[in-house]
């Protein structure tokens, strides 16, 4: 049988993928994941190449947004989050992501769900996944979104209008607690390692403790396998102490190896994803990365460059640099992270209706 399904495609960030209205899935989960896959890989066995479907091959471009109407007082729109795992058949649902977060008020007024304002349009959407509330402000000149614009995003091709994203609320979003196995650094496997989650688990790591220099490109830390099968390892050790259980099958924890700065900015990174290297870095990556930059006697300590009091970080990674604005207080050596902003872009590529077989 087969079923044509309304959907938008995104570009938000540095990442893309289908949007749908709640309303146009099925409500049982087995049978919604059955459609998304349909829709990214054309096949609900596992399709790497993505041939059959609209994904492009990529955990970054095989991503999936789903939006309605906020079921919470405290939001004006709900955006549930499901990655599709590449060739596997799977998706999952554990995690959030603010690239395409960028793109959902964006859709929510191209989709008619919600009214836009000039010169701008704000919104609060819950993110489902995860708890976390983010504000999040587009423009929107006479009352049409606007997708042109000047803004540049490192790792994102050209420029748009800027997209304000303010997170509230991200602190241990996932784990439940900023520092889930309750230390500043954790020893895995002989590795000191800093656990944390501000909206995405990150588990942050020297590099040179792998005796790298951190700069190594994509290429060659994809091609070293004794590396990724050591912080693979690591990650399932991880997972089990940040509360996450067994995550031999999750997307999450990410893994971060950082090295001195090397372009101005608070410190370079390199982003298991967890089992690709990253182009770029995550938005929520980036500010669990950037938060641990403040907490006392992080694995950051001595490698992170940074003006003490400064809100401003910038973090550097494969294809320039992400800047996260951290709002947020210190008292005895305790931090209480206020909210965590970031400057995003978001295009549309495309509308209609997706055709799956089921």
């Amino acid at each position: 049988m087969q079923l044509a399904i309304p959907y938008m495609h995104f570009r938000g960030g540095s990442s893309k993928g289908l949007f749908f209205l709640k309303k146009d899935l099925p409500e049982d989960e087995n049978l919604r994941n059955q459609y998304l896959i349909a829709a990214i890989e054309g096949t609900t066995q596992g399709d790497s190449r993505q041939i059959d479907g609209l994904g492009g091959g990529s955990s970054l471009s095989s991503k999936i947004a789903i939006v309605s109407p906020s079921s919470v007082p405290e939001a004006d729109l709900d955006y549930f989050f499901v990655q599709v795992q590449i060739g596997k058949g799977k998706v999952s649902t554990l995690q959030t992501c603010g690239n395409m977060l960028a793109g959902v008020l964006p859709f929510a007024i191209e989709s008619g769900i919600f009214k836009a304002n000039s010169p701008t349009t704000s919104a609060r959407i819950n993110m489902v996944n995860t708890g976390g509330i983010c504000e999040v402000i587009v423009q929107t000149p006479d009352y049409q979104v606007q997708y042109n614009g000047n803004t540049k995003i490192d790792g994102v091709v050209g420029t748009s209008a800027p997209i304000i994203c303010n997170y509230l609320e991200t602190v241990g979003a996932t784990c439940g607690a900023l520092l889930p196995t309750g230390n500043n650094i954790d020893i895995i496997h002989g590795i000191e390692a800093t656990c944390i989650d501000n909206g995405m688990p990150v588990v942050i790591m020297r590099a040179s403790d792998f005796g790298l220099s951190g700069y190594e490109s994509i290429a060659e830390l994809e091609a070293n396998e004794p590396l990724k099968q050591t912080i693979e390892a690591i990650r399932l050790v991880a997972g089990e102490k940040m509360q996450l259980g067994d995550v031999s099958q999750q997307t999450i924890p990410k893994m971060c190896l950082i090295a001195p700065p090397i372009q101005g900015g608070v410190l370079h990174t390199r982003m298991f994803i967890p089992h690709v290297v990253h182009e770029a870095i995550g938005v929520l990556a980036a500010v669990s990365v950037a938060t641990a930059c403040i907490l006392p006697k992080s694995i950051t300590q001595h490698t992170a460059h940074y003006a003490e009091n400064s809100s401003f970080f910038s973090v550097e990674h494969p294809s320039g640099e992400f800047t996260v604005n951290l709002e947020y207080s210190t008292e005895n050596q305790e931090v209480d992270i206020k909210s965590s902003g970031v400057i995003r872009t978001a295009r549309l590529i495309s509308k209609g209706e997706v055709y799956i077989s089921i």
